[in-house]
């Protein structure tokens, strides 16, 4: 295929202009030169879209971010505009939430394994309600509200429905075989539901269940909605939460359901099952993936006659994790001409020391690709910055929102300064043995 990147793989406001691809009205290409790269470009606007149409499909109050998608100050704070819950998996992303001024009672605590400091930290900040992944973490809240002063804290209790759905075997999260939930098959959700209901140390408002990720079909979300919807009836608790999982296109072709169709499916499954309540959702790849995109400078065009061609570009797996953790697959385009034929078929790799350093297996690139040029990979606004790191000591990439012609700067990038940051300096003690130690093995 030697096709143009396809318009549905881009972001809503993405428009072809004299200086090329813009988003929010800007061009990308000015976009690279002003803020360098590897950069993360998102469209605000989209955003905002993508959140009022989950809202529009579920109902005010039933919708809940899931901020590990991508997670920074702007973007808890306009979910939190938009109407939506916050729903984080860690003490550091409560802290994020907290600090973009996110109310605790608009915000929901996962994890499968909080220790206590998380735990009392959202506890403290008043948070809707607790996850509750284990019995470990029932002992853990109920020794917390044994120090005294403490309301019963607000659960929701996590059950492993036995129903698994995604692309990966990695993130299918709802099986019987999983480290999330209480598993309905063995009997310990119904255990879960009885300690929690008579704990003085917990409220309980409900049970949830998260079958897996980048879920295509939409009849996989409702079995996992009908399972749990059906313990939910049984044990007569108030709240469903069906979690997330909806996926999106990564690649030309792909047919992804809309917000509207995964909230008829999940509505009717429920209601087969019993339940006559609402459902609550927590979209986060389906909220940020197609809104977001990366710019890549071409460092290095390597030709291997008879094998293959690779195009080296400045950032890699510390930016984009997911082909080396999932397999996942990416299309390229050069924002200079993004309407271009792609007839050169080549590898884009990083520029890490791992052979497994690969952004795209199989690029289908123009054939008048250049050093230098421009590279932008689409659909990585989730699971993007959200799995950054500094392998190799690289910074990690700046962050940028763009909107009405506009672009604003939402998380500067790292410096070599920043690497350092966290190392300890050595003491006049250290440097003292030290120097003891080369001299006693014939140093200088």
């Amino acid at each position: 295929m030697s096709s143009a990147i396809s318009a549905d793989l881009l972001p809503d406001t993405a428009q072809d202009g004299p200086s090329g691809l813009s988003v929010g009205g800007v061009p990308l290409v000015e976009l690279g030169r002003r803020f360098g790269t590897p950069l993360f470009v998102y469209d605000e606007e989209h955003l905002r879209q993508r959140c009022r149409e989950a809202v529009a499909a579920f109902g005010a109050g039933n919708v809940a971010y899931a901020s590990k998608a991508f997670l920074c100050t702007a973007m808890a704070r306009l979910a939190h505009e938009e109407g939506l819950l916050l729903d984080v998996a860690s003490g550091g992303e409560l802290r994020v939430a907290l600090h973009a001024g996110v109310p605790g009672e608009r915000i929901v605590l996962h994890g499968n394994n909080k220790d206590e400091h998380e735990l009392r930290t959202a506890i403290g900040a008043g948070v809707r309600h607790v996850v509750v992944d284990s019995f470990d973490e029932l002992d853990r809240i109920e020794r917390l509200h044994a120090t005294g002063g403490l309301a019963p804290v607000p659960v929701v209790l996590r059950v492993a429905p036995g129903v698994a759905a995604g692309a990966h075997q990695a993130i299918r999260t709802g099986g019987t075989d999983s480290k999330f939930g209480f598993g309905l098959a063995d009997g310990a959700a119904a255990a879960a539901v009885r300690r929690a209901a008579d704990s003085p140390a917990t409220a309980l408002e409900g049970v949830h269940a998260h079958v897996g990720s980048q879920v295509l079909d939409a009849a996989e979300l409702a079995d996992g909605a009908r399972a749990v919807a059906r313990f939910a009836v049984e044990t007569g608790v108030r709240g469903l939460t069906v979690g997330g999982g909806l996926g999106v296109a990564y690649e030309a072709g792909q047919r992804v359901p809309s917000f509207a169709e995964w909230a008829a499916r999940v509505r009717a499954a429920a209601r087969e099952a019993g339940w006559r309540g609402e459902v609550t959702v927590e979209p986060g790849r389906s909220i940020t993936a197609r809104a977001g995109l990366t710019l890549y400078r071409v460092g290095t065009i390597k030709r291997i006659e008879g094998v293959r061609t690779y195009v080296s570009v400045d950032g890699g797996m510390s930016d984009n994790l997911r082909p080396a953790l999932y397999a996942s697959r990416y299309e390229a385009f050069l924002p200079r001409a993004p309407h271009a034929a792609r007839p050169l078929r080549a590898r884009v790799v990083g520029k890490h020391c791992e052979s497994g350093d690969v952004i795209i297996d199989d690029a289908e690139l123009p054939a008048d690709l250049r050093v230098s040029d421009l590279l932008a990979t689409p659909v990585t606004g989730a699971y993007g910055y959200a799995m950054a790191s500094n392998y190799n000591k690289l910074p990690r990439p700046a962050v940028v929102f763009v909107r009405d012609g506009a672009a604003r700067l939402v998380v500067r990038r790292e410096t070599e300064d920043d690497l350092l940051r966290l190392d300890v300096a050595p003491t006049a003690e250290d440097r003292s043995e030290r120097a003891k130690l080369v001299t006693a093995r014939g140093g200088r």
